[in-house]
């Protein structure tokens, strides 16, 4: 595992080994002691997946305090467009977002911070997304901002949101409880 890039003051994207050979594939997606040697939180609670259709915008989610987590997200399936705005009150780059794609083959992991809304577009049928958290699900901290509220251009004229993502305020009405903490 390596670290290949850093944005948004806190994302970051790891890039795992892949093995590949006759029988298929082999990924790396988790390593303690790399996480703790980075500084990234790497206490996760809990684990979760989904499968998407192509064309499915799932997003923009987070946790507000105090059950706010810190996010590692891959693909281990198909094709997605992650994408990642900072929601930090006081950020040097609130509002700024970051997309990357993460695919079954390219072994790219992005670790989302706290403070981060997230989300993405699956470009794929059956794309299946892992994501581990910091922090154990919290309904009544469970949140969000609109998916197409803060300027990011998804590619697509109708994809498949949720009712719940779709009534999510816009990102301009949204009084976040995140605050920047420069380190």
């Amino acid at each position: 595992m390596k670290i290949i890039e850093k944005s948004l003051n806190g994302i970051v994207i790891i890039k795992s080994n892949v093995f590949k050979d006759n029988r298929g594939v082999f990924i790396k997606t988790y390593h303690k002691e790399f996480f703790e040697k980075n500084n990234l939180d790497s206490e996760f609670r809990e684990s979760f997946f989904s499968v998407s259709k192509k064309n499915v915008i799932r997003g923009m989610h987070f946790q507000t305090p105090p059950d706010e987590h810190a996010k590692l997200v891959y693909c281990a399936y198909g094709k997605i467009l992650d994408v990642v705005v900072d929601i930090r009150k006081n950020s040097p780059t609130y509002g700024q977002f970051y997309s990357i794609e993460l695919t079954q083959d390219n072994g790219k992991i992005i670790y989302i911070p706290k403070g981060f809304a997230h989300g993405f577009k699956s470009l794929t049928d059956n794309s299946v997304v892992i994501y581990l958290t910091t922090k154990e699900y919290s309904p009544k901290n469970d949140s969000g901002i609109r998916w197409d509220s803060f300027g990011f251009d998804w590619e697509i004229e109708n994809p498949i949101i949720s009712n719940r993502d779709k009534d999510f305020l816009p990102l301009s009405k949204f009084d976040s409880p995140f605050i920047y903490e420069d380190k």
